[in-house]
């Protein structure tokens, strides 16, 4: 049986964006202009991230988001462990009015497994 939480979590992402991984690692290829952001703990930063993010916490993003970007219809991509926090924080920003917020499917947890 599903959790509460990954119900809720499954919702939200009907009403969000989510890139895949190989989306993602082509943009950072390209070097194609998007803001990064690692919404993970500081904890699970200081382990490692991707490369270009800059890291707010999914505690603390909707209050900093206008200290790293000024743009409301630039695109962001948003990532943690596994896509749970980041999709809900994508969710948040567009209530917020960003309008180009997309999720990493599966998190850093898939970015580093498609690296091996």
């Amino acid at each position: 049986m599903q959790s509460k939480f990954m119900t809720y979590v499954a919702k939200i992402k009907q009403d969000i964006n989510e890139i895949s991984v190989d989306e993602l690692a082509a943009k950072l290829t390209q070097k194609e202009a998007f803001t990064l952001i690692d919404v993970r703990e500081q904890s699970e930063w200081d382990k490692g991230s991707l490369p270009t993010a800059v890291h707010s916490s999914r505690g603390v993003l909707e209050g900093q988001i206008e200290k790293i970007t000024q743009d409301s219809n630039g695109e962001i991509v948003l990532f943690c462990a596994g896509g749970a926090r980041s999709a809900l924080a994508a969710r948040n920003l567009q209530e917020m009015g960003y309008t180009n917020v997309r999720s990493l499917a599966g998190g850093y947890g898939a970015w580093v497994k498609a690296q091996n």
